[in-house]
């Protein structure tokens, strides 16, 4: 069973929807960037970010991710996941911008930040979570989508008996990932089938 939180329920401006669940709490932002911002920011991280095809090994056999790639950070900041090891490019001045304001709603600072660009609805990532050992464990994760509307699901690691939570993640939103949820849940950005516009997201870490 799925439980739905809709992004569309009245909530104050700037205010987020906390949402939370056993072993794990969220924190959803609606309406951070303007309209104009949301346009212009999609449309420059397109068009500037390195992004590249990495591809991964399942059972014996490479394959290219379902989705394009970037990892940029402080000097030294690397990272790995997957079997993909990451080195990464300097920060950009429209990314230094992105991560103020998504520093300023976590009340933390961030060092590094994950891009995926899904350009169909045939492109996601399945089932994981942001635990690797190079990120410091309990330190928030701030996800910031532009572009088209994709569904955000989570589901508990070990008890099946808790629901799937999911959430509609809209361009300008700003999701964080706070206290244990790495740590007890996994979550994904499914496939589907029905046409969807692209969708850059950004995952903005600290690397210990």
């Amino acid at each position: 069973m799925i439980e739905q939180l809709s992004l569309f329920d009245t909530y104050p401006h700037g205010s987020p929807e906390e949402i939370i669940v056993p072993d794990g709490h969220l924190q959803l932002y609606r309406s951070i960037f303007s309209d104009a911002q949301v346009s212009s920011y999609y449309n420059q991280l397109k068009k500037e970010i390195r992004w590249q095809q990495d591809s991964i090994t399942l059972f014996g056999k490479s394959q290219p991710l379902p989705r394009l790639t970037a990892w940029y950070g402080d000097p030294e900041r690397s990272y790995t996941y997957s079997g993909i090891a990451m080195e990464p490019t300097p920060w950009t001045p429209l990314l230094q911008t992105i991560k103020a304001k998504a520093e300023t709603l976590a009340k933390v600072t961030f060092n590094s930040v994950l891009l995926n660009f899904y350009r169909t609805g045939e492109d996601g990532v399945s089932w994981h979570a942001d635990d690797e050992p190079e990120l410091k464990k309990g330190h928030p994760i701030a996800s910031v989508s532009f572009g088209a509307t994709r569904r955000f699901l989570l589901k508990h690691k070990t008890d099946s008996t808790i629901d799937k939570v999911e959430l509609m993640l809209t361009s300008g939103s700003v999701l964080l990932m706070l206290d244990t949820t790495q740590e007890y849940w996994l979550h994904q950005i499914p496939k589907t089938k029905k046409f969807v516009n692209p969708r850059i997201n950004l995952t903005f870490r600290f690397i210990k």
